[in-house]
Order: structure tokens, then C-alpha cells, then sequence
């Protein structure tokens, strides 16, 4: 049991003995009464449970649409909680809604209505990518998309109170400081680390498991920050992939874009940098990209603190270079000229779970390939570099001659896996024709950049 302190639909909340792994939609509708918020895929796919949090970073009041189902109580500590009651059914959402016919069965609006209208707060107009993490089968997304154009110049209505005096009156609970929580992780190693639950969140949703111990992460400030350093820019382990896509558009804007299509708003709003690489999986999206950037991650365990290379984090399935009680606190990316590829490939272009995901780093000096860095995930057990393509590229000519013959290396790199995304040949065919398209951007052409709204 834990002590929270947050805000909901502006009362203050002071639960003395709460458990902290309840869901915030569970306690919405169960111990609040609050129904407006639904419950649809309870895993953070259809956006029906979408509420708004406000919390301050970086001295700013942020609103964010995220999703309730897979969001734990503990992680509402120091925050604003906004749900569809809320908006009193004069929202300027609200109206454009009915005005323009956005809504029939109902179900999924008022997640909808709430994305919309926390991307309303912030003065975003990228409607269809606000939208892509909810889910509407009867409308159809016309109507909706009109509603939100419509309502996309009108003013922000006057906050019913002072919500950032509010949010810095509550009463501090859990870890903010990351030394005191290094040294407590260090003495308690089993302790399930929750940074922005969309992993954690399906283990109690889903599979049913309720872990014995938790640490919630997103009050440590420290693992919040990206700084530039001489040399490079190092991204706490607690920084959301919204944040990150931010910082990533000016520098990476190839990262920037794949990041882009990283789950949804919600979940890029909850999800965080560090938990997407220590999680391990082999098709998580922002290893390969980082691995070709060369990125490296700094462990630490209580007082001591040690650097390796992001791709050697990565033993087997499963399994990563981390003892127990040591966590990741930050990641490095050295300074270099902008000659990044990155490529998503899934079924669906929103929301979707790549079937691969390959990432080509490649200098060439003198019309001669000077240096290269490629990395997939969804090739093998764990995101892994190309070595041998690698090799197969270096020192030679950068033409069509040199590609073909570096796309047969590929097969020395990875057997890959048949599953429901993907045969293993249609992977490694994939692998090779992306090494084709990352020439064909690169030999000389204009390079196509992404430069769009942020989340």
C-alpha cells in the first residue's frame, strides 16, 4: 500500500492506503463512479479509456492524452487527472462533435473527444496522428476529422482553476531523487520498475500477474533530462518517446519519423526510452536506430555507474547485460553528421508492431563508403548489427555494384524467424531491398526529410 497524492477533475485526492498497481481506470470507474471513461481492448490499442494528465516538465504545464486502461495508480502521484465529465458537454470539442456528426454508437467517444481536446490544450492541428490510437468503426473517420479542423482555431476555454498551483501544493511521495532510489533498488533487486507502464501494464491487465513490489520512476527529475554534452547528447532513461521524438527532429529526423509511428499519442506519452530498450524485445523499435547511431547506455547499481555499447546490452532472447539492482539511467548518442536511415515495416502504418525495423548509418567520403552502422530488429533473437554487410560496404565504391554485392552478406548476418508478421525469406528479402532504398536517398539526391507537428 502507498500514499498518492494527485488531482482529479480539480479536487485533490490523498489516498493513504492505496494499492498502486490499480489501474487509473479501474479506479475511475470503480471507486470513482466515473463511466465516461471506457473500457474496450484494455491494453492500449482502441484509445476508449483516454483520459488527459497534466504534469509539469521542464517548468511547463503539459497536457497529454494517454490511456487509462494500462496506467497504474502509482504513476498519478503529482499529477492532473481531466475525464470526460470534466468537460461539462460544452467543450468546444464537444460541440464541433455534434455539429459535424462525429459520433453514432458513442462508445468510443469519449476517448476521442478527450485526445482531442488535451491536443486542442497544447495547439496541435496533426488531427490524423492525435487520432491514431483511437478506434472508431461506426462514423468513420470523416466527420470526426472535420470536427476536430473545425474546432482547431477556436480559443482554449478559461481553466476552471489553477492547476499548476495545484499540482505544486500536493504532497511529494515515492522516489524523486535518483541516488536515494539507486540505492534502494540495489537492497530490493526484485522489484518490478515501472517508468511509463504499457509493458508492465498489460503483465496485470492481460496476463493476469500481480507482481509483489513495484518502483515507480516518473518523479525522478534526473532520468528526465536530455542535456547536450561535449561530444554528444545523453537522454535520461525516464524520457518519454513524445519527448524524445521532439528533440530527435532537428538532429535524426529519419528516428524522429519512425518514432512517429510508435504505438500512438497515448502510448508514446506514457512509454519511455529506457523501458523500450531494457525491456529486451527483439522487435523494439528504438534499438536499431540508437545501435546505428552508436549509442551507449550508462548502468548503474547503488553508487557505481558503468558504460557499454547499446549492442552489446543485448545477450540472447531475454536476456541483457544488466545484474540485479542495476538499471539503466541514461543514453548517449555521439555527435556526428546527420546520415541516418531508419525504416518501420508492419502491416499497418499507425499502431502497428514492425515486422522489421532496419537502420543504416553510412558515411562515404570521396565517392567511397568511409564507414557503416546497420541494425535491425525482427532479423534475430535480439536487435542486431550487420556486421558482415557492413564489412562487404566499407572501403568500397558507393554505386549500385557495391549494393549488390552487400546484399548477400545479409544471409551471413541473420536467420531470421518465420512468425505471423513475416516468412523468414520475406524478411531478409526485405532487409536487402532497404539497403537499396537507403542508396537510393543517399547517392546524391535531395534528402527527403520529415518536418512535421511533435509530439
Amino acid at each position: 500500500m502507498a500514499h498518492i497524492s494527485f488531482i482529479l477533475n480539480g479536487e485533490v485526492i490523498e489516498l493513504g492506503k492505496a494499492n498502486p498497481s490499480v489501474t487509473l481506470l479501474d479506479y475511475l470507474r470503480l471507486e470513482r463512479g466515473l463511466a465516461g471513461t471506457k473500457e474496450g481492448c484494455n491494453e492500449g490499442d482502441c484509445g476508449a479509456c483516454t483520459v488527459s494528465v497534466a504534469s509539469m516538465e521542464n517548468g511547463s504545464l503539459v497536457h497529454r492524452a494517454v490511456n487509462s486502461c494500462i496506467l497504474l495508480l502509482g504513476q498519478m502521484q503529482g499529477k492532473s487527472v481531466t475525464t470526460v465529465e470534466d468537460l461539462g458537454g460544452n467543450h468546444p470539442v464537444q460541440t464541433a462533435m455534434v455539429d459535424h456528426h462525429g459520433s453514432q454508437c458513442g462508445f468510443c467517444t469519449p476517448g476521442i473527444v478527450m485526445s482531442l481536446a488535451a491536443a486542442h490544450q497544447e495547439g496541435r492541428q496533426d488531427h490524423r496522428d492525435v487520432l491514431a490510437g483511437n478506434l472508431c468503426r461506426c462514423t468513420g473517420y470523416a466527420p470526426i476529422l472535420r470536427a476536430a479542423e473545425a474546432v482547431a482555431e477556436q480559443p482554449v476555454p478559461a481553466a476552471k482553476f489553477d492547476e499548476r498551483a495545484a499540482l505544486e501544493s500536493l504532497v511529494d511521495s515515492g522516489f524523486t531523487d535518483v541516488d536515494a532510489f539507486a540505492e534502494w533498488y540495489a537492497q530490493n533487486p526484485d522489484a518490478v520498475l515501472v517508468g511509463g507502464a504499457t509493458e508492465v501494464g498489460l503483465v496485470l491487465t492481460k496476463e493476469l500477474k500481480q507482481p509483489r513490489k513495484f518502483a515507480f520512476l516518473n518523479r525522478i527529475e534526473a532520468l528526465r533530462e536530455i542535456t547536450h554534452e561535449d561530444g554528444g547528447t545523453r537522454i535520461g532513461s525516464g524520457v518519454l518517446l513524445a519527448r524524445l521524438r521532439g528533440a530527435m527532429v532537428g538532429k535524426y529526423p529519419q528516428f524522429a519519423e519512425m518514432l512517429r509511428r510508435f504505438g500512438s499519442v497515448q502510448v508514446r506519452n506514457s512509454a519511455t526510452i529506457g523501458g523500450n530498450i531494457a525491456n529486451g524485445s527483439p522487435i523494439a523499435d528504438s534499438p536499431p536506430a540508437l545501435i546505428a547511431l552508436g549509442a551507449s547506455i550508462t548502468l548503474r547499481k547503488g553508487a557505481e555507474r558503468r558504460e557499454i555499447l547499446l549492442e552489446d546490452f543485448y545477450l540472447s532472447y531475454g536476456v541483457q547485460d544488466r545484474a540485479e539492482g542495476e538499471f539503466v539511467e541514461s543514453i548517449f548518442i555521439p555527435e556526428q553528421e546527420d546520415t541516418l536511415g531508419v525504416y518501420k515495416i508492419s502491416k499497418r502504418f499507425d499502431q502497428d508492431i514492425s515486422a522489421l525495423c532496419g537502420a543504416f548509418n553510412i558515411v562515404v567520403n570521396d565517392g567511397s563508403v568511409a564507414s557503416a552502422r546497420i541494425a535491425f530488429g525482427g532479423m534475430a533473437a535480439t536487435p542486431k548489427r550487420a556486421k558482415a554487410v557492413e564489412s562487404a560496404l566499407t572501403g568500397a565504391p558507393w554505386n549500385e555494384e557495391t549494393i549488390k554485392t552487400a546484399q548477400s552478406a545479409f544471409a551471413e548476418d541473420y536467420t531470421p524467424l518465420s512468425d505471423q508478421r513475416g516468412s523468414a525469406a520475406y524478411r531478409l528479402t526485405l532487409a536487402q531491398n532497404l539497403l537499396t532504398r537507403y542508396f537510393l536517398e543517399h547517392s546524391g539526391q535531395d534528402r527527403v526529410r520529415v518536418v512535421g507537428a511533435v509530439s
